[in-house]
């Protein structure tokens, strides 16, 4: 081909390839994130916050520790581990097998064993809740024993499960704030994560299945709050009704930012100025 005609030539075949690097380009940036992408979870985790704490800023919850009442003991950290539950106790497990030596939390492991699976305070009081404090100000490695723990046992399987359901990043935070509140499984005559999918997939089929996601939502969600009404401690069902639920209905499933929301009464922003 003679040089003339090789330029033009080779000039439309860059310009296609340009065009296909921007489509592609386009394409990954118009695909929906799951919760498990950094900026999605970071927002999760102020939603979660601010129903457990009333506060957007869930890093300042790595100290928090208090008994509300709710007969599960005390309730601690980014998503409220509970003694009585008995992943608290496996928080403390987790960061003494990380710093053996040293640790303020180690003694209080006989304690924590003896009180898993009521609403005890007895061997912990004050001593313990001081030492729990004291170990997520001073200590990298506690705060990332709480991070593991939220990540094995309610995160990576509340997300698992969404996406094998079908459902985008608002219907897996859903699934993940559930099973904060609730646990995977019921315990004591209450309802937990395990049963609320069960009942919401006998009156709805999950995307999955070829269901409507609107429509498994809700009724995942309507499950949700009925469990939710049978704890006095829970009773207060907002987190539902003003915050997910609010998502739901203005139909952003991908959970995108801004975002506005309400929980007991108070406003909340993520995004938007």
């Amino acid at each position: 081909m003679p040089y003339a005609l090789r330029r033009p030539l080779l000039a439309l075949l860059l310009a296609l390839a340009t065009l296909c690097t921007a489509c592609t380009a386009a394409a990954r940036e118009d695909t929906p994130r799951a919760l498990d992408d950094p900026a999605k979870k970071e927002i999760a985790m102020r939603l979660i916050s601010s129903a457990e704490n009333s506060s957007l800023d869930w890093k300042a919850q790595y100290r928090y520790i208090e008994d509300i009442g709710d007969g599960r003991g005390y309730t601690a950290g980014i998503i409220g581990f509970c003694t009585g539950c008995g992943d608290l106790l496996t928080v403390v497990e987790r960061y003494v097998k990380a710093r053996p030596d040293g640790n303020v939390l180690k003694p209080f492991l006989p304690a924590l064993r003896a009180v898993r699976g009521g609403e005890s305070h007895e061997g912990l009081g004050t001593a313990f809740t001081s030492a729990w404090q004291r170990a997520a100000d001073d200590d990298p490695a506690f705060r990332k024993a709480q991070d593991e723990e939220r990540d094995r046992g309610y995160f990576d399987p509340a997300v698992g499960t969404a996406k094998a359901d079908g459902l985008g990043a608002l219907g897996q935070f859903i699934y993940y704030d559930a099973y904060v509140m609730h646990g995977s499984g019921d315990t004591r005559g209450l309802i937990g994560f395990r049963t609320m999918r069960e009942q919401a997939l006998k009156k709805a089929e999950s995307p999955a299945k070829g269901g409507d996601e609107t429509t498994y939502l809700n009724a995942f969600l309507d499950a949700r709050v009925a469990a939710m009404r049978r704890e006095p401690a829970h009773s207060d069902t907002s987190r539902v009704d003003t915050a997910q639920r609010a998502f739901l209905d203005a139909g952003n499933l991908d959970l995108e930012p801004p975002l506005k929301w309400k929980v007991y009464g108070e406003s909340y922003r993520v995004g938007g100025g």
